[in-house]
C-alpha cells in the first residue's frame, strides 16, 4: 500500500511473458551469436579440419562423376550426361556431411569431454542460446562444403541454369535439417563407439538416396522408401534448382527438411536445457 493505493505487481516482459507461454525450443535465443562466435574463433587455428571434409565428395565427383561418366554417357529420361546429373546430389551430400560431423562428434567432445558447455553456462549465455548456436555454426561448416563445390561445379561447366545460384541457401536448408538432428541425436549417445551408428545411417543414406541415379530406376516396391530419406529430399531440391527443374514437388522436399530441422532443433534445445541444467 502506498498513499492508500494498492501497488500493481510489475507486469512480465515480452521475453519472459513468451518464455512461458512456448515451448522452451520455440523462444527466440538472444546470444546464440557468441556461441557461433566462439567456434569461428576456435577454427581459426584448425581450419584444415573444416577443409578436409570438402574433398570426400569432390573425390567421388571426379572418380564416379567423370571417370564412370565416361562409360555411362547421358543418363535415361533426364537429358543431362552422368557427371551434370550426379554433381547436384553430391553438392547435397557434402552439406550433409558438414552439419553432421560438426553437430555430432564434436558437439559431443565439447559436451562430455571438454566440459566446454559448462564454462560457457557460467557466463550469460543460456541452454538454449548454445544449442541454437551450434546448430547455426553446423550449417556454416555445411554451407561452406557447398559453396566450395558449387564453384567446382561452376568452373566445370556441371549447372544447366542461372538457378543453380539457389543451390546455395538449399544447402543452408539441408545443413540445418541435418544439424539440427545431428545434435538432438548427440545428447542421447553416450560414448564414442556409438558414432559407429552415425556411419551406419549415413552410409546407406549417401548410396542410396539417388545421389548416383534416378530414383526410378529403383524396383517399384522400394521407392517408397525413398520418400523416408532426408538426403533424397536434399538431392532432389538440388537438382532440381541446378538442371532448372523446379514444380511443386521442389517445394515439398523444401518443406520435408524444414520439418525435420525444426523438430530437431526443439528436441535438441530441450535436451540441451536438461543436461546442461542437471
Amino acid at each position: 500500500m502506498s498513499g492508500g493505493q494498492a501497488v500493481k505487481p510489475a507486469q512480465p516482459g515480452h521475453g519472459a511473458l513468451a518464455a512461458r507461454i512456448l515451448p522452451s525450443g520455440l523462444v527466440l535465443p538472444r546470444r546464440a551469436r557468441y556461441v557461433v562466435e566462439r567456434n569461428a574463433i576456435v577454427y581459426r587455428r584448425i581450419w584444415m579440419v573444416i577443409l578436409s571434409g570438402f574433398f570426400e565428395p569432390l573425390f567421388y565427383l571426379f572418380a564416379i562423376g567423370i571417370g564412370v561418366g565416361r562409360l555411362v554417357g547421358e543418363v535415361d529420361g533426364t537429358g543431362v550426361d552422368f557427371a551434370t546429373f550426379v554433381a547436384p546430389g553430391l553438392l547435397a551430400a557434402s552439406a550433409m556431411n558438414g552439419a553432421v560431423y560438426e553437430s555430432t562428434m564434436n558437439i559431443f567432445g565439447k559436451l562430455k569431454w571438454g566440459k566446454v558447455y559448462d564454462a560457457i553456462l557460467a557466463t550469460p549465455v543460456d541452454t538454449l542460446d548454445v544449442a541454437v548456436g551450434e546448430i547455426a555454426w553446423s550449417q556454416v561448416r555445411g554451407l561452406v562444403y557447398a559453396c566450395g563445390f558449387l564453384v567446382v561445379m561452376v568452373v566445370m561447366g556441371l549447372t544447366a541454369s542461372p538457378l543453380a545460384l539457389l543451390a546455395v541457401p538449399a544447402a543452408v536448408l539441408i545443413g540445418f535439417a541435418f544439424g539440427a538432428v545431428g545434435m538432438a541425436a548427440t545428447t542421447f549417445m553416450r560414448s564414442w563407439q556409438d558414432f559407429g551408428k552415425v556411419q551406419l545411417v549415413i552410409l546407406p543414406l549417401f548410396l542410396f538416396s539417388a545421389v548416383f541415379f534416378p530414383a526410378e530406376v529403383l524396383p517399384e516396391p522400394v521407392r517408397p522408401l525413398l520418400l523416408l530419406s532426408p538426403l533424397y529430399h536434399g538431392v532432389e531440391l538440388v537438382r532440381a534448382l541446378v538442371l532448372g527443374l523446379p514444380s511443386l514437388a521442389t517445394l515439398g522436399h523444401a518443406a520435408f527438411l524444414l520439418v525435420m530441422g525444426t523438430v530437431g532443433a526443439v528436441v535438441a534445445a530441450r535436451r540441451f536445457d536438461g543436461l546442461l541444467r542437471t
